[in-house]
């Protein structure tokens, strides 16, 4: 590959992500929602939560923790899942507004752009991690120093998953409005049908249905890889999910999208 291609692939990425990063910075709003709503489940839920659900000692904890200390995996990876939600929702306000359709089909492979999108919609999760993790510290809720630094390859992994997810859905609505819906049906069911603010085997003693699909869950492996990778550990499996996931989420948003119309394949026209 020549060095002219290479700078054109480097400018190309350099442009997305800083748009993705002007754009959140200017959404303030965005950002202390981004913050505002774990904390939330962290100060006020938690704290009801806490007498009412026992937590064992399971990995990779090897002592009893408050219930708070359990979620931040979780409502760490609702903030990623938010935020992959949100990015996307920008690419089908961009197709409404008909800006994607010349981010398509420039020179540069489909895939590449696609790819620039969801990690730079990854970087800025990363941004919203840290911060919460800042917050939460404050509250004392702390982790091993170098979990703060293990984690972020594995952050950036989910984040990249998540991401990944929401653009694929995006390839598949046409309309701004129907995309909100379908955001809402389907962050909550990821959300709450996960371990994010309760253990499996919790989960298991009402039902070992919904334990099933909690176990299934691409958004559970994706707590549970944050969470090992936080006590400096690894889950070998739910990162292989999380990868698995990615790359066939990525696949069907590269299909999903055409580079010369913009939009899904098989779309009318635009509107």
């Amino acid at each position: 590959m020549s060095r002219a291609r290479v700078a054109r692939y480097r400018s190309a990425f350099r442009a997305v992500l800083t748009r993705e990063t002007l754009r959140f910075i200017k959404q303030r709003g965005r950002f202390l929602a981004a913050l505002v709503r774990p904390l939330i489940w962290l100060v006020v839920f938690a704290a009801g939560f806490r007498a009412a659900l026992g937590l064992s000692i399971i990995p990779p904890y090897e002592t009893y923790i408050t219930y708070e200390v359990y979620i931040v995996p979780g409502l760490i990876g609702m903030i990623q899942l938010f935020n992959g939600m949100q990015s996307s929702l920008s690419m089908v306000y961009d197709r409404e507004m008909g800006s994607m359709r010349v981010l398509l089909t420039t020179p540069l492979p489909r895939s590449y752009l696609l790819a620039c999108k969801i990690a730079a919609g990854a970087v800025v999760s990363l941004f919203q991690v840290y911060a919460f993790l800042a917050i939460a510290a404050m509250f004392g809720i702390t982790f091993p120093p170098a979990g703060y630094i293990v984690a972020l390859p594995v952050l950036a992994l989910t984040g990249l998953m998540l991401g990944a997810i929401g653009l694929f859905l995006s390839s598949q609505i046409r309309q701004l409005e129907n995309f909100a819906g379908v955001m809402n049906f389907v962050i909550f069911p990821a959300f709450f049908l996960s371990s994010a603010l309760y253990p499996i085997w919790k989960m298991r003693e009402s039902s070992d249905v919904l334990a099933t699909i909690c176990a299934v869950n691409p958004f559970t492996h994706a707590v549970e890889a944050v969470r090992f990778a936080l006590y400096l550990e690894l889950a070998p499996v739910s990162l292989a999910v999380v990868a698995g996931v990615l790359a066939a989420a990525g696949g069907l948003t590269v299909i999903g999208y055409d580079p010369g119309r913009g939009y899904r394949t098989g779309a009318g026209p635009a509107e």
